[in-house]
């Protein structure tokens, strides 16, 4: 497999994607762009009371801090009226183990595409960019939870299924 790079190469040099990291100017962006996945996502996941969009204002404080944060990297793609895409992962350190040599562990929090610029490698485009910076940051390994729809993307990327059984828990 080849090593991604963040230019879309797969594509006609007219259709290739620019990606670049987010500022701060493009927080409003993002912010519609993270609860557009939610609400495609449905049920569980954007089940808010009337009048609790709370979250978005703590998503964008949130957002704000970890602009400049060394382990996250918020990237997007410029549409014509705002963000056509934007992407986000993290990395953690756990404790190393013999499965994960530096206990460097990559997570790929969300990547999502306004529906007006979909099927034109924008998703792909972010994830290669995000792919080259977990490697600088010298990631282990990356996880990422994937819809349906992105799913194939990913797999085409080389992500597998993970061995360990996946739990949460709320207080």
């Amino acid at each position: 497999m080849s090593q991604p790079t963040a230019q879309a190469t797969d594509q006609p040099a007219s259709l290739s994607t620019h990606v670049r990291k987010a500022v701060e100017a493009d927080l409003p962006e993002l912010v519609r762009l993270r609860a557009l996945l939610f609400e495609t996502l449905g049920g569980e996941y954007f089940n808010p009371s009337p009048g609790e969009d709370d979250w978005r204002h703590e998503l964008a404080r949130v957002l704000k801090e970890q602009l400049t944060a060394d382990a996250a990297r918020i990237l997007v793609v410029d549409g014509e009226h705002g963000l056509a895409a934007c992407g986000i992962g993290t990395v953690e350190q756990w404790f190393p183990g013999p499965h994960n040599r530096n206990g460097r562990v990559g997570h790929v929090i969300g990547v999502v595409t306004d529906p007006a610029y979909r099927r034109r490698g924008h998703s792909r485009a972010i994830m290669r960019a995000l792919l080259d910076w977990f490697r600088a940051q010298e990631a282990s390994r990356v996880d990422l939870y994937a819809s349906p729809e992105g799913e194939p993307l990913y797999r085409n990327l080389g992500f597998v299924d993970h061995p360990d059984p996946a739990l949460y828990w709320r207080p």
